[in-house]
């Protein structure tokens, strides 16, 4: 029998991810860590406790001893447990110490990159555990490479990269606009992602700053929340944008930024958009980038660490890191940012420079925008789900 297991269905990637398998792969139940869901499933789900998702990320790494044992209660011995995430991974291999059963473990971030600082501790407890996975799924070659350099042995790697659902997208893209129709009689940059450190929006509104002095009626839209909301919303003010901010603002076209928060639908967004920004300063394997291109959109992003030139520039080493613009063959990919954050008053960064010399460049360069839209369609089209579910399928029945 085949279980997922993920820390809970609050919205995010890795969740999205889960999902979109689990309507393809036959599944007896998903294992919720936590509760809170964003996603409406009708799925089969099981929560290992009644603590909410709120709690502190770090604390709830003290859980994983028992919420590995609860696990184990429901398991029998030849079963097979898919989970995404750090504290699922580690609570599906640490469970094996009562049930040995088949423990996959799905790993979606960079450790060596994500985890430092005070997040020192997880990289120990990882390099202790993910050994014991039966299998390591990584999203991309960069994550991989990692995790091998990690002391974890080759063999057990295999990359797959994330699915999207062309269909869903093509679908949703059509959905109206409704009340914020008005900002996109404009040329719209668009951005989606938690308003987080590792997004680095920051940067796209210090940007989007200097470009809106010679485009007067351009627009930049960010889909998303997170801790930094706060700090991006007053840093986009004291740049003297004029700063909408979900349910705070009645929407017009008379603002400049727009943060509309995380939306069920954001396709209808990106379709409508002139081109997707994408400033993270590191990821794993970006969703939100094919989906861009699955709405035919003209993708700029940063060659951050990990994810963005697989996309983009498959045909290149993925250690490879560019320091000016590079027109790769899907998209343009760009020098990555210092992990420094900003203020209005801070003079631009020879990066911002470059990024901003090439958006004045583009914006209204209709070939090359046809160009690259054209292209975002095509590469979009090799990581629909119905192919990529066929490498879980193929995985899921050797095991």
């Amino acid at each position: 029998m085949v279980y997922f297991l993920i820390n809970s269905l609050k919205r995010g990637g890795a969740e999205n991810v889960l999902l979109k398998l689990s309507n393809y792969i036959k599944s007896e139940k998903i294992f919720l860590l936590e509760k809170g869901e964003d996603f409406n499933s009708n799925k089969n789900l099981f929560f290992l406790s009644n603590s909410s998702s709120q709690v502190d990320s770090f604390l709830k790494y003290f859980y994983v001893p028992i919420y590995s044992f609860r696990l184990s209660k429901h398991l029998k011995e030849n079963d097979i447990v898919v989970s995404f995430l750090e504290r699922a991974n580690f609570v599906n291999v640490v469970s094996k110490i009562f049930k040995k059963h088949k423990a996959i473990i799905s790993v979606r971030i960079d450790p060596l990159e994500y985890y430092r600082g005070r997040k020192k501790i997880i990289l120990f407890f990882l390099k202790k555990i993910y050994p014991g996975a039966d299998l390591i799924i990584s999203v991309s070659k960069k994550v991989k490479q990692s995790l091998v350099n990690l002391g974890i042995d080759e063999a057990k790697i295999k990359v797959i990269y994330n699915p999207i659902s062309i269909k869903e997208s093509q679908e949703k893209s059509k959905e109206s606009l409704n009340e914020y129709a008005p900002i996109f009689k404009n040329p719209v940059l668009i951005n989606v992602g938690r308003l987080s450190r590792q997004k680095g929006q920051w940067f796209l509104i210090r940007i989007f700053k200097e470009i809106k002095k010679e485009v007067e009626n351009l627009k930049l839209v960010i889909l998303g929340d997170g801790e930094f909301k706060d700090y991006l919303v007053e840093l986009s003010k004291d740049l003297g944008l004029r700063t909408y901010v979900w349910n705070k603002n009645k929407v017009s076209e008379d603002f400049d930024v727009y943060f509309l928060g995380s939306q069920s639908n954001p396709f209808k967004f990106l379709s409508a958009s002139r081109l997707f920004v994408f400033t993270s300063l590191a990821e794993g394997f970006p969703n939100v980038i094919l989906e861009a291109m699955s709405c035919k959109l003209p993708i700029i992003s940063s060659d951050c660490y990990s994810g963005p030139r697989e996309i983009l520039a498959p045909d290149t080493d993925f250690n490879f890191s560019t320091k000016t613009v590079e027109f790769a063959k899907y998209g343009i990919l760009m020098p990555a940012f210092e992990d420094k954050l900003k203020e209005a008053k801070d003079i631009l960064t020879k990066e911002e420079l470059v990024w901003i010399g090439l958006l004045k460049e583009i914006l209204f360069n209709e070939n090359l925008l046809s160009h690259y839209r054209t292209l975002s369609q095509k590469r979009a089209q090799e990581f629909k789900i119905e192919n990529i579910i066929k490498e879980w399928e193929n995985l899921l029945c050797a095991g």
